[in-house]
């Protein structure tokens, strides 16, 4: 069971997974699925669109009305520096927002109380990215999606192939330019149109009442007029916007103010809501036959670009350009001092670590230290007085006051050395930094990073796309950008000589990508060089599609129920296990694309399912869908040819060698929801133990969405023998924020992590990583050598607990320290006894010795736990991962002997 420290507070900010039933989950995706792409009659007789014209927009705002004036549509304007308020936008349905960089506090507030009185909003360009951070995550939330980053060069704009769009012409829709990506951030919105560079990342996002352009709308050089004003028309008409039900622009070349009420243009009651207004949430109809589905953008582990969600924390203000000071909402302090109090356990958690395991000798520790010491007191006084001045309504000195703690707090985090265990310190090694490799030396220098960072376990990406990177005798054809060496060879040698392990990447289903097609200027559906010769063995929609046109990294796949396709996957790995010293095997896309079966959008329609499953139901299962009595049967059987997979493969491998480690990179999704949405079922894998690692990917931006999306999976069903490492992104991460999230990670009944890619391994990250992440040649590795794991991790416990009581940090009475003390030494004499001597009987005598420690040591940390309930946990937390590691190492023991 995943154990930590609760609080009974809701976490209201920012993106979160939610359950909803299907026929609420139509009603929220209805703009993006009715065939064209109209809401409501009611939202066509809104009333004006407004636009806003800001300091940032203003040098090109001739361009900006032009274009406005060529869609025919009357405009109103708001000037930036007059709209404060909800009230300000009342004479407006539609609000545009053309390129405006800065938004204050108060306008994002006004912002939110219009939008809950059902107004529609545009926006286009970098909007929102000069604000200051508090406001930045709330327009993130706001509009469901933000400005990611700038495409470097031109490149080509295309609406989604599943999207169908009225009143223009969707050719007109497409052009080259540079612009930017759009980063969904909610889990309602969706790409619209999409940019046509590797991963096809988006160029428009849409949610319910948003839809956000990624290019500088407006501005003379980037686009065409016409390219503007048809996307600008086309977005419109989405809320029932055209010249049929706006009066056309007068000839007049100025468009007039949003506060002159025009007479002949219908105006509806349009109420403002009260500034603490909290909309209650529509209850959906629940039919317990539904099936319940939650939403989920994660992509897999090797997308260059993982998951990328709304930062839920938020980071203060400052008000240096905010003309008044807004006010902290309830739900905006409960955010900030969650934020600031779980820092402040976690930096405090570090420290005694960092000080119980090192023995600072020169000045210059001591001094970081000290700095430490003094930042950590600091903040629990900032805390205290950032309460305090909440309740007195100081709302400007209590942001300065969080923020100030905050920022010290990061300055001053425990990195100067080591705080690691022995543990998983796990990296993607991703194809696109092997291919701009071209020899040993220059592969070298990337282990040598890795090896400096303290990483002990490289997943290099082997097999991408049908393609190894070695030459094969069994695929095809190899990689064509690595032709003429072998990295795979190479890389294990270097890994060996770094003592590190190498294990295997492989794709196991997905068997074509259209990104990779590009790199290889290739045609955008070409099947690889397997599917392509063999089409039979892929699986389509119902329509005959192997690319899934619904996913914005689109992928073709092979069918998990040909045993042709399970025979050719075998003898591949088989291969690579044989003819390479590899000292594992990791399976990605071990699993079916990702579907919507509630919009009947579902894969697996090869011959072989077909046939199969109609030979055991008499039903062909095209003919089916969700609702259908048979439904369910046929979820189950695809289900089943992924884990018969596992199960196959996981025996055949075994075999072939023994000490071989398998793991599989895996979606966290909740389980229902994922066997609905891609047939994975990795906890049946756990429990029959044909995986040896998960590494879930629970890619997050902040230590808090981290959180959420591992206890999103933490089941207390899951076999305690299992070992679960949760996978970190790099990609857009802050240094401070990597290593606080690496110590949320410690302080949970872990053994270790793995890192998303080595290609965001930048030279300050690998600076502070070699200082924390021990790289000792002695310390063991979890999955190799669990007992001995399990004995060294209890050893670093002790330390702590020795140096608190050393400085009176541990609230406990004599006896109690005695009886802790001597109840400890003999737990470990027995796990090192079972380190030395692997058998069942020392093994008993460990898990005995540990389950009673266990049962105790709430009692002796009675006292503690009052002040320092987090430390206490974690420290629980711990004792329970030594456990996991002896049933891990138990379960190998009984699996290498069946093997023998």
């Amino acid at each position: 069971m995943l154990r930590k420290v609760k609080r009974n507070q809701t976490k209201l900010l920012g993106v979160k997974a939610v359950k909803i039933t299907v026929k609420s989950l139509l009603k929220l995706l209805s703009p993006l699925i009715a065939s064209s792409f109209l809401i409501t009659p009611s939202h066509a007789l809104l009333g004006r669109v407004g636009v806003v014209r800001s300091t940032e927009n203003q040098q090109q705002w001739t361009s900006i009305r032009n274009r406005l004036l060529s869609t025919g549509i009357q405009f109103c304007l708001l000037e930036a520096e007059n709209w404060q308020t909800a009230e300000d936008l009342r004479n407006v349905r539609t609000l545009f927002l053309p390129n405006v960089e800065t938004i204050t506090g108060q306008q994002a507030e006004a912002l939110e109380t219009w939008l809950q009185a059902r107004g529609n909003l545009i926006i286009s360009g970098p909007t929102g990215n000069l604000s200051e951070s508090v406001v930045r995550d709330q327009l993130r939330a706001l509009f469901g999606a933000y400005w990611g980053f700038s495409t470097s060069n031109p490149s080509t704009i295309r609406v989604q192939d599943t999207v169908q769009l009225s009143l223009v012409n969707q050719a007109s829709l497409n052009d080259s330019l540079i612009g930017g990506v759009i980063l969904p951030s909610a889990i309602t919105a969706q790409p619209l149109a999409v940019w046509l560079t590797e991963n096809t990342p988006p160029a428009v996002v849409v949610n319910e009442q948003t839809t956000f352009l990624g290019w500088r709308w407006g501005f003379s050089g980037v686009t065409s007029a016409a390219f503007d004003v048809n996307w600008l028309k086309t977005v419109l008409n989405r809320y029932g916007i055209n010249e049929t039900n706006q009066l056309v622009a007068e000839n007049s070349r100025e468009i007039p103010p949003c506060n002159i009420v025009d007479l002949n243009v219908p105006q509806q009651p349009f109420p403002i809501l009260p500034p603490n207004y909290i909309p209650q949430p529509e209850q959906p109809q629940t039919n317990p036959e539904e099936p319940f589905i939650e939403i989920d953008l994660t992509p897999e582990s090797s997308l260059p670009s993982p998951i990328l969600i709304s930062d839920r924390r938020s980071e203060g203000l400052n008000y240096r350009n905010t003309p008044t000071v807004p006010s902290i909402s309830p739900q905006q302090a409960q955010t900030m001092r969650e934020e600031l109090f779980d820092l402040i356990v976690r930096f405090e958690s570090t420290l005694i670590a960092s000080l119980a395991h090192n023995d600072p000798t020169s000045k210059q520790n001591n001094l970081a230290l000290r700095q430490s010491q003094e930042a950590l007191n600091q903040a629990k006084l900032s805390l205290q007085k950032f309460q305090g001045l909440l309740q007195q309504r100081q709302y400007d000195q209590a942001r300065r006051v969080w923020l100030k703690a905050r920022r010290s707090l990061w300055d001053n985090y425990p990195s100067d050395r080591s705080v690691a265990q022995p543990e998983v310190r796990a990296m993607w090694l991703d194809r696109g930094s092997i291919v701009k490799t071209r020899s040993e030396a220059e592969l070298a220098v990337l282990f040598d990073r890795m090896a400096e960072a303290g990483i002990n376990t490289v997943f290099m990406e082997t097999v991408n796309a049908s393609y190894p990177i070695y030459p094969s005798s069994v695929a095809p054809e190899q990689n064509p950008l690595t032709k003429g060496w072998d990295p795979l060879k190479v890389a294990i040698k270097l890994a060996h000589e770094r003592n590190m392990e190498l294990h295997a990447w492989v794709w196991v289903f997905a068997a074509a990508n259209q990104g990779h097609n590009q790199v290889l200027e290739q045609p955008e559906n070409y099947l690889g060089p397997v599917l392509s010769r063999n089409p039979d063995w892929g699986i389509t929609d119902k329509k005959g599609n192997y690319f899934d046109q619904g996913q914005q990294f689109k992928k073709a796949f092979l069918d998990p129920a040909n045993p042709k396709v399970q025979d050719y996957l075998l003898l591949l790995f088989d291969e690579i296990v044989r003819n390479y010293d590899v000292d594992g095997i990791q399976f990605d896309y071990i699993r079916y694309p990702f579907q919507q079966p509630q919009i009947n959008q579902t894969f697996g329609y090869s011959k072989s399912s077909r046939y199969l499953f109609k030979e055991m139901t008499g039903i062909d299962p095209i003919e089916i869908s969700p609702g259908h009595p048979l439904w369910n049967q046929w979820t189950g059987f695809r289900i089943h040819q992924v884990d018969s997979f596992v199960a196959r493969a996981s025996r055949h491998l075994k075999k072939v060698k023994p000490e071989l480690i398998i793991s599989a990179s895996v979606f966290p999704i909740e389980q229902r929801d994922r066997l609905f949405r891609l047939q994975q079922n990795w906890e049946e894998w756990m429990r029959q133990g044909w995986v040896d690692m998960m590494v879930l990917m629970t890619y997050a931006l902040d230590t808090g969405n981290l959180e959420e999306r591992i206890e999103l999976v933490f089941d207390d069903s899951w076999p305690r023998s299992s070992l679960v490492i949760p996978g970190l992104r790099l990609l857009k991460v802050p240094d401070p924020v990597t290593i606080d999230q690496l110590q949320f990670i410690r302080n949970l009944p872990i053994s270790g992590f793995s890192l998303f890619a080595t290609e965001n391994l930048t030279p300050s990250l690998r600076g502070v990583l070699s200082r924390v992440q021990s790289s000792e040649k002695s310390q063991p590795l979890p999955y190799r050598e669990p007992f001995k794991t399990a004995l060294a991790r209890y050893q670093s416990l002790q330390k702590e607990w020795m140096f608190l009581a050393n400085k009176q940090g541990l609230k406990m009475d004599k006896d109690s320290f005695k009886n802790m003390d001597a109840q400890g030494k003999q737990l470990e004499k027995a796990l090192n006894q079972l380190a030395m001597n692997p058998s069942r009987q020392n093994l008993k005598i460990a898990q005995q010795t540990l389950r009673q420690f266990q049962q105790q040591f709430p009692n002796w940390m009675g006292n503690q736990k009052q002040t320092y309930n987090y430390q206490v946990q974690v420290w629980e937390n711990r004792l329970q991962t030594l456990d996991k590691l002896l049933l891990y190492g138990e379960r190998r023991m009984i699996s290498n002997s069946k093997i023998r």
